[in-house]
C-alpha cells in the first residue's frame, strides 16, 4: 500500500512540475495571461491587452540593486521607441506597496508600472531573478528572457527590441 501511495504522489508531483513548465514564459512560448494592478489599487488588467505591440515585461522589486540601475535604461528605451510600438511594463513584486512607491520616488519610471500582488504572474512567467525581463513580439511570443541587469548589457537588449520592432507581422 505504501509503495502504491508513493508512486501515486510521485505521478502527481511530476505532472504538476511538467504542467507548470509548459505554462512558463520561455523563449518560443506564448506569453501567459497575466493579471496585474496599478500599485496600491485593486483594479486588474491582463498583460495580453498589449498584444500587437512589442512588449518588454520587467519584473522588479524595491530591494533589487540591479533594478535601480535598469530604470534609466528602460526610461530611455521607452521614450525613444514607444512611437515604433514598444510597450514597457514594469511589474513590481514587493509585499508592501509603500516600498514600491518609495523606490519609484527615487527612481521614477516613464513607462507603465504595475504590481503582481498575488505573485501568480511571476509564477506563470517562471521569474528566477531580479530583475527578470521578457521581450515579447507583436504576436505574443517570448523571444528573449534576460535575468539580472548590468549596464553593459543595455545595447544587446536594445538591438533585440529593435529587431522585433522592425519585423513585419502579417494579420496584425
Amino acid at each position: 500500500m505504501a509503495i502504491k501511495q508513493f508512486f501515486s504522489r510521485l505521478m502527481v508531483i511530476t505532472a504538476f512540475c511538467f504542467s507548470s513548465m509548459a505554462f512558463a514564459a520561455g523563449v518560443g512560448n506564448s506569453m501567459p495571461s497575466c493579471m496585474v494592478s496599478p500599485i496600491g489599487e485593486n483594479k486588474t488588467e491582463d498583460l495580453q491587452r498589449y498584444k500587437g505591440q512589442v512588449l518588454y515585461v520587467d519584473f522588479w522589486a524595491s530591494w533589487c540593486g540591479p533594478c535601480a540601475k535598469s530604470f534609466p535604461f528602460l526610461n530611455e528605451m521607452h521614450e525613444q521607441l514607444k512611437a515604433q510600438g514598444l510597450q514597457i511594463v514594469g511589474v513590481n513584486l514587493d509585499e508592501n506597496a509603500d516600498d514600491a512607491k518609495a523606490f519609484l520616488a527615487k527612481y521614477p519610471a516613464n513607462f507603465e508600472v504595475k504590481a503582481d500582488v498575488s505573485k501568480q504572474c511571476a509564477k506563470d512567467f517562471a521569474v528566477k531573478a531580479m530583475p527578470s525581463s521578457y521581450i515579447i513580439d507583436r504576436k505574443g511570443v517570448v523571444h528573449h528572457v534576460h535575468l539580472g541587469f548590468r549596464p553593459g548589457e543595455a545595447q544587446e537588449i536594445r538591438v533585440l527590441v529593435e529587431k522585433l520592432l522592425n519585423e513585419k507581422v502579417a494579420g496584425l
